[in-house]
């Protein structure tokens, strides 16, 4: 297995532990303390999060069939930033109020579209 691939396999298992750690902390722990349309917004962001974890796979797994190529690790580096950014600005919003850190999520999602768009490009490349 190539080093990249090694990564992404790694940070994708870490980000999935977390989504599904998150998810439970949500449905359990936020259910009855926070309101509906921020339950809603939470989960969004805990689907988010679990799709692009599994992602982080799906990189591994072209980074090892492509070893020489760059892009899929810029895929999967613009890809833990998407999850940073989108799912993490969520649950800080929900979890503080702070609604001016829904500006930041457009910011996760953008690199989630350039991971996939890199991806797609480095595979089409070979």
């Amino acid at each position: 297995m190539s080093e990249t691939s090694r990564w992404f396999v790694v940070l994708g298992a870490l980000a999935m532990a977390a989504a599904v750690a998150l998810g439970a902390f949500g449905a359990h722990a936020l259910r009855d303390r926070v309101e509906a349309a921020d339950l809603q917004i939470w989960q969004t962001a805990v689907l988010y999060h679990l799709i692009h974890a599994l992602g982080l796979f799906v990189i591994a797994g072209v980074a090892h069939l492509i070893p020489e190529s760059a892009g899929p690790r810029i895929a999967g580096w613009a890809m833990l930033v998407g999850i940073l950014l989108f799912s993490g600005s969520l649950y800080v919003l929900v979890l503080s109020s702070t609604r001016w850190l829904g500006a930041v999520t457009p910011l996760g999602g953008i690199a989630f579209i350039g991971a996939w768009v890199t991806l797609a490009l480095s595979a089409w490349r070979g």
